[in-house]
């Protein structure tokens, strides 16, 4: 698959968004669309891809608000074909102030499973109309099995990921392809245990992993590698003994 010359960022201030236009537009990519919430960091985002040769748009796109979905991402795909979309919004969320706040709860579950579901059908409707593209979906590890201390995180990956999986069959044949990214924790900064970083991840390494899924036309793409292994033998631990340990 060639690199896309056109991208449409949906979460125009994430990180793994950021490091994969930076990537792409290294490549081929000459117009890109980061679509998020109007501010500062916005604009700082788009300004960096503009110095490096891209022609970048930003749009208002708000994932708590579906009802502008149709209206703001029709507007985009008015404007031409876009070879990728990259649904890379999301939000961590706060586990222990979510179970005592339920409101808090389900903002979370609007923004990871709601808001997804509903740009990302409208974006492959439009991907669908032109012939042909990719929507890539950042969705996670943690999505891979319920765990105390983020469940209420994972829940909402875990759904985001099923309706990928189930969105890239829908569309199998039609031209356009999906392709599910599940990322393990994106070390900060700040961390510094080596002994996490094997199970762990960077912005740019998954930005590379992204490239390489689209040039092998992958639908599944685990970053790192060896989290497929990890995550399937965590699967099947019986729920006593998952339930004990410290994950």
């Amino acid at each position: 698959m060639r690199p896309p010359q056109s991208l449409l960022v949906l979460g125009g201030t994430s990180r793994i968004a950021l490091a994969t236009a930076r990537r792409l537009i290294a490549r081929r990519t000459r117009t890109v669309w980061l679509a998020g919430r109007p501010s500062p960091a916005l604009e700082s985002a788009a300004s960096e891809l503009r110095a490096l040769g891209a022609e970048v748009r930003t749009v208002a796109f708000d994932a708590l608000d579906p009802d502008s979905h149709e209206t703001v991402l029709g507007k985009v795909f008015a404007e031409g074909d876009i070879d990728l979309v990259l649904l890379a919004f999301g939000t961590l969320g706060d586990q222990a102030r979510d179970e005592r706040d339920p409101a808090a709860a389900v903002r979370v579950a609007h923004t990871n499973y709601t808001g997804a579901v509903s740009s990302g059908l409208i974006s492959a409707r439009a991907l669908q109309a032109q012939g042909h593209g990719s929507l890539v979906v950042l969705s996670s590890v943690a999505g891979e099995r319920a765990r105390r201390t983020n469940f209420i995180y994972g829940s909402s990956k875990a759904g985001l990921d099923t309706f990928a999986q189930g969105l890239g069959d829908a569309l199998h044949g039609t031209g356009v392809h999906v392709m599910v990214v599940r990322p393990g924790l994106v070390r900060s900064r700040t961390m510094a245990d080596p002994r996490a970083a094997s199970l762990t991840t960077t912005p740019e390494a998954v930005a590379t992993a992204i490239e390489l899924g689209l040039r092998r036309g992958s639908e599944t793409v685990w970053v790192p590698g060896a989290l497929r292994v990890v995550t399937s033998a965590l699967r099947h631990l019986p729920r006593g003994l998952f339930r004990r340990l410290a994950v």
